[in-house]
């Protein structure tokens, strides 16, 4: 019983633990950690939904069991919200199934699909579910470049041609995290394109599609004719209503992958908590009021970041979208990698951030800064760190 178990073995430690540590000491010694690691929204979910759960809570019939795959209501829901913002139709019978976020809905796919063996090609750096729910199944990861652009098409072809076996699916996920980059319909053509000729899944990640930040919306993969031959969309309800700890995505697209996944899931749970589905429906229903104002609260954060830690002497590229900035690590301290650096801001600085190396050994020049903090947070996590770097450059001298 000392060796350690196979799945077990795969995994490697979580590099985030390692940050979470430290901040637990930092606070335990009575430290004022500014925590911009975790994307953990903490904006309060809207009243009116809040308010829509305590009155359908307060049915005993609603305490049983509920549906694996979401009340017909709430499924209903995501596709009318589907065809009302992309101008997607769905069956919400076959096309539409309800997850317990979006990356249990993820790793849930992951495992309904993938045998030992198989290559699928995932972006590095990325959300870490997107690699390790297929490696906890015996999958393969090709890194591909993260940036939606010609590189990663030419990477996906060298992949086909050069992959033994050949790869089963691709992982799409525009908005990005951790990186924040924005892909267009053109970028989802061409490589739906490449799917269909080649017989390969597309598994789009789309929790950010309504933290945006300028004119255009995010597009769906699902957008392009015959994507859904091909193709299954994870969305969430975390942050696009602020609803985290509630624990309500979706699945949506072909419906042999919605099978698929609907069958695994069926043997691992009972669905989120009936009241909980309701209210996600009603939500889903609303005018759009509630996502336009997580939005802006969003948008106001990212200007004061990028604005004051500028001022800091921290250049961080303004973000198009996502509740997350992907942060090159200033030039002197490059050399240190993520982890060093990170474990440096809470140390000397009293901010945490999430090191890039744990999305992907591409990311190790970055940082991830979520925007989990007030206006007024910021902007002290910016004076912390222009303090931190004036201290590093005097002693230098």
């Amino acid at each position: 019983m000392s060796e350690e178990f196979h799945k077990i073995r795969r995994l490697p430690p979580y590099v985030f633990e390692q940050v979470n540590r430290l901040k637990a000491a930092a606070r335990a010694k009575g430290a004022d950690i500014i925590d911009l690691g975790m994307g953990n929204p903490d904006l309060p979910t809207p009243q009116n939904i809040v308010d829509k759960l305590c009155e359908v809570v307060q049915d005993p019939r609603t305490h049983r069991y509920s549906a694996s795959r979401g009340i017909p209501g709430l499924r209903k829901a995501q596709a009318k919200y589907y065809e009302r913002r992309f101008g997607v139709k769905l069956d919400p019978n076959t096309q539409v199934i309800a997850t317990l976020g979006s990356k249990e809905g993820f790793a849930n796919m992951a495992q309904a699909i993938t045998a030992p063996g198989d290559v699928v090609l995932c972006p590095n750096p990325t959300y870490p579910i997107h690699s390790f729910g297929f490696i906890m199944y015996g999958g393969v990861i090709r890194s591909m470049p993260a940036f939606p652009g010609e590189e990663l098409l030419r990477a996906l072809d060298r992949a086909v041609k050069h992959s033994i076996p050949k790869p089963i699916a691709v992982i799409l996920n525009y908005p990005s995290n951790p990186t924040a980059y924005v892909a267009d319909l053109d970028f989802y053509k061409e490589v739906v394109d490449f799917a269909k000729k080649n017989d390969i899944i597309l598994l789009s990640d789309l929790a950010y599609a309504e933290i945006y930040f300028g004119d255009k919306e995010p597009p769906s993969v699902l957008q392009v004719p015959g994507a859904i031959d091909v193709a299954v969309e994870f969305t969430s309800m975390s942050k696009t209503f602020s609803m985290p700890g509630w624990r309500m995505g979706f699945a949506v697209g072909n419906e042999r992958l919605i099978a698929a996944l609907t069958r695994v899931k069926s043997y691992l749970d009972y669905g989120a908590f009936t009241p909980i589905q309701v209210a996600a429906a009603y939500a889903l229903n609303g005018d759009g009021s509630d996502i336009a104002y997580v939005r802006s609260v969003y948008k106001k954060r990212r200007d004061v970041m990028v604005e004051s830690f500028h001022r800091a002497g921290w250049d961080v590229p303004s973000p198009e979208a996502t509740m997350f900035a992907w942060a090159p690590i200033p030039e002197q301290y490059k050399h240190l990698g993520s982890l060093a650096f990170s474990k440096l801001l809470i140390e000397k600085a009293d901010v945490a951030v999430s090191p890039g190396i744990g999305f992907g050994e591409q990311g190790d020049d970055y940082v991830r800064i979520a925007l989990v903090e007030n206006e007024h947070r910021l902007r002290q996590a910016a004076r912390n760190i222009k303090r931190f770097f004036s201290d590093e450059k005097n002693k230098a001298a």
